[in-house]
């Protein structure tokens, strides 16, 4: 969610240890299908997303990889509007993302389904969250919009894993005030 969570800034972000993966491609490429300036060398990524001029996370990237649909929470807080392609099958399963869209629609999003993209419009403002269960990229997901949306947003029955621990770290260092953090 680290490469992710850039588009929620308007300036470059440097992440290290980045492994050089499929995956980690797939979302480079996907930040530069928006318009972000990506340099991706000797395992470190520089990630320029003041550029960003699009709103629609395609389907031909987001098949590739699910956890695309990340995208989804960062794009509708810092422009108000997006469309991101559902994600594709996945190894592991089906995994729906119905309490991503449940959680932004409680933060004021207006959410359709329309030919295979999830559509998300509105400002978002902070609430309570309930998760029903536990969900990392839903967690992930919601925590980026939280981010960006106006006003306190409490989420719980948080996923407590060490991404989304880790995630939260990242964006107190960047002056957010986060508290709870793993509990």
């Amino acid at each position: 969610p680290l490469i992710v969570s850039s588009i929620l800034a308007k300036n470059e972000a440097k992440i290290n240890n980045v492994p050089n993966v499929a995956d980690i491609k797939t979302l480079i490429s996907l930040l530069e299908n928006l318009g972000a300036k990506v340099n991706f060398q000797n395992n470190s990524a520089l990630l320029n997303t003041n550029t960003l001029n699009q709103t629609i996370a395609k389907y031909d990237i987001v098949r590739k990889m699910r956890a695309s649909i990340l995208t989804l929470g960062p794009l509708l807080a810092r422009f108000g509007h997006c469309e991101v392609s559902l994600p594709g099958g996945c190894a592991i399963g089906q995994r729906p993302i119905d309490l991503h869209l449940l959680a932004l629609e409680k933060m004021g999003a207006n959410i359709q389904i329309k030919q295979g993209y999830v559509v998300a419009s509105g400002n978002l403002k902070g609430n309570e969250i309930l998760f029903d269960k536990i969900t990392v990229t839903g967690s992930e997901n919601i925590i980026m919009a939280a981010a960006l949306a106006k006003g306190k947003t409490k989420l719980l029955n948080v996923a407590k894993e060490p991404e989304v621990v880790q995630l939260c770290e990242v964006l107190k260092d960047a002056g957010l005030e986060i508290k709870g953090i793993g509990t």
